[in-house]
């Protein structure tokens, strides 16, 4: 199992009262210094306003500061832990993500998911569509996207969906990492998001599941994939722990346990942010010491 640190951004209020300056430079900081204790990538959330009620207080968009980022590090792998797949035309999508792949020299990995906050989506101008078109967009999405990327010079996508269509699209350049960009789609939804991602991801990222209930969850996941007689196994599962977790936010023995129960599971890798990380670079080190104390790979 691998560690992926969500870097400070603001959208959970860590960055409050700070002027955007400091704040920046922080985030540059933290994502550097989880490259130093072995992290295997870095994230940032796709919001706009702060979590759990919009304030006044700053969030840095995803796509710009990941680009960023990518020039700023050297090993990490990049990712967004997930964009809405709704802020953004799926083709622009795969056109930014070729671009920030070629920027981090093959780092980038493209999270997705339906979204669900309401409050971004009506200020910015999206409406909020009902669950079930949220969900039938994301999959034309991923058809859309999936033909973007498709390796070959000459490739030129066309799909025609209710919510979104491309017609001979070109995307120059492709991703360069040599077997394709790996697509991570997120959420909980064993009706449809799974079954999505046994069609089109690399890996299913849940979201704030502990380990009793993935335990629970990977006899489904893994019928998802049999569907559609793909190798379950050739599908990652990974885990968004939440920040305001106990036994993710403390050092010590309950992460340690948290640590192996997930890796026992057959976890890819666990994917968090540390709001201490914010002030002060200790938080890191502790939870690098945790990982490594229970087999965790890091670099």
């Amino acid at each position: 199992m691998k560690l992926g640190i969500i870097v400070p951004q603001g959208w959970t209020g860590e960055y409050d009262g700070w002027e955007p300056e400091r704040a920046w430079a922080r985030t540059v900081e933290v994502a550097q210094h989880a490259e130093r204790i072995g992290a295997e990538s870095i994230w940032l959330f796709d919001h706009f306003h702060t979590v759990p009620r919009p304030t006044d207080e700053m969030t840095f968009e995803s796509f710009t500061s990941l680009s960023a980022l990518a020039a700023l590090t050297d090993r990490v792998r990049l990712g967004h832990v997930v964009i809405c797949n709704g802020f953004r035309n799926p083709a622009l999508t795969a056109k930014m993500a070729s671009t920030l792949d070629m920027i981090s020299g093959g780092r980038f990995e493209l999270g997705i998911g339906a979204g669900w906050k309401r409050d971004e989506w009506n200020a910015y101008g999206y409406g909020f569509p009902e669950t079930k078109q949220r969900l039938a967009m994301l999959h034309d999405a991923l058809e859309v996207i999936s033909r973007m990327l498709e390796p070959g010079r000459e490739t030129h996508a066309t799909y025609e969906g209710p919510h979104h269509s491309v017609e001979d699209a070109r995307n120059l350049p492709k991703p360069i990492q040599s077997s394709g960009m790996p697509i991570m789609v997120g959420g909980n939804g064993p009706k449809v998001t799974w079954r999505l991602a046994a069609r089109y991801a690399d890996e299913l990222n849940v979201d704030g599941m502990s380990p009793d209930e993935l335990r629970d969850a990977l006899p489904t996941i893994r019928a998802r994939c049999e569907e559609i007689d793909r190798d379950p196994d050739s599908l990652a599962v990974s885990v968004h722990v939440w920040w305001g977790t106990s036994e993710w936010s403390a050092a010590g023995a309950a992460r340690q346990e948290l640590l192996a129960e997930y890796d026992e599971l057959g976890v890819s890798r666990v994917i968090g942010l540390l709001q201490a990380s914010a002030e002060s670079d200790e938080a890191l080190d502790e939870l690098a010491a945790d990982a490594r104390a229970v087999g965790v790979e890091l670099a």
